[in-house]
């Protein structure tokens, strides 16, 4: 294991169900996929920012903290698990939503994951997209302890590497899963954005001996910043857990080609993946993240580009609470 010694705190459901898609498979006529189900963490709805907020807040614990700091985009997943961390833990929250979707509705604006935000008590503040984040941040900390309290920031998506750590267990635990159900893994796919997930798992794998591909699909920089900025978090994630140099640049690879007109942004891709997934299997996927790698997963198999005899795990990140944001938007036909 590589994450004996870091402070946690158990906030998760785990491990969570791997479990194979039969309808799913069965319907594009490709390979064999299954789901690690990352929406099952248990935590207000769950999804993947729980496994890092264990160790986010563990450490916010351990330093004293009353006072969570975070931001995200307005429908953020992440702020919506923080809020909630923070209720469990006995702790304030204050949030920073960034506008990043452009003319939102105000089903966009106030349903969805923002409802949530404000049933577990967190302070929102509203700011332009493209806002320097981390002055603002700070300047929200230190309006926290001019009022006596004692502020911990975590930044977006928690994707430090104290955050990442939670992607680090992610691996090392679909590799125990694969070793009991006697499965084995061609490739596993999963969203890539604010990037703690996507190298936490590069660590967890690469750390224990796998060189299982991961293929991350891109919600919203292109391709040669969204995989700079992974390696690079995977890079540092690796020294924190005494494993530097496990993970090569080559190893991470981001298709940023189905991000359609921008974060947020619904396409017609992520839309009819929603729906399939909905409909043959009876699962949740959320419009920005997971949705939109579901629709890079099926147009790589339907282009043949996944091998019919190969078998595919795609990590399923949650969010399925952003969809009521999105109802007005999605075609439901």
């Amino acid at each position: 294991m590589l994450l004996s010694g870091f402070p946690r705190v158990q906030l998760a459901h785990l491990p969570t169900p791997l479990e194979i898609l039969p309808r799913l498979s069965e319907e594009l006529g490709g390979p064999e996929i299954w789901v690690k189900r990352d929406d099952c963490t248990g935590l207000a709805t769950g999804g993947n920012k729980t496994r890092k907020l264990e160790f986010s807040m563990g450490e916010a614990q351990e330093r004293g903290a009353d006072t969570i700091i975070t931001v995200g985009a307005v429908q953020s997943n992440h702020v919506r698990q923080t809020a909630a961390a923070a209720c469990k833990l006995g702790m304030k929250c204050e949030v920073l939503l960034e506008h990043r979707v452009s003319d939102p509705s105000e089903l966009y604006r106030n349903s969805g994951n923002v409802l949530l935000d404000r049933i577990f008590g967190a302070s929102l503040r509203e700011y332009a997209a493209g806002t320097d984040f981390e002055l603002a941040m700070e300047e929200v900390a230190g309006d926290v302890r001019a009022a006596g309290g004692a502020p911990y920031i975590v930044p977006g998506g928690a994707s430090n590497p104290v955050g990442a750590l939670g992607y680090v267990g992610c691996g090392e635990e679909l590799l125990q899963q694969c070793e009991e159900q006697d499965v084995h893994f061609d490739h596993i796919v999963t969203a890539t954005g604010s990037a703690g997930t996507h190298a936490g798992l590069a660590v967890g794998l690469r750390g224990n001996g796998s060189d299982l591909p991961i293929l991350g699909i891109g919600v919203n920089a292109p391709k040669d910043a969204q995989e700079d900025k992974v390696y690079k978090l995977a890079a540092e994630t690796a020294e924190l857990v005494d494993k530097p140099g496990c993970v090569a640049r080559e190893d991470i690879i981001a298709d940023c080609n189905y991000i359609g007109p921008g974060y947020g942004q619904p396409t017609d891709g992520m839309n009819e993946a929603v729906l399939l997934l909905a409909r043959t299997e009876g699962l949740l996927f959320d419009p920005v993240y997971s949705g939109k790698a579901l629709a890079g997963m099926i147009d790589y198999i339907r282009r043949g580009r996944f091998d019919h005899n190969e078998r595919i795990v795609f990590l399923h990140t949650g969010g399925a609470a952003g969809l009521f944001a999105y109802a007005d938007i999605l075609n439901l036909a």
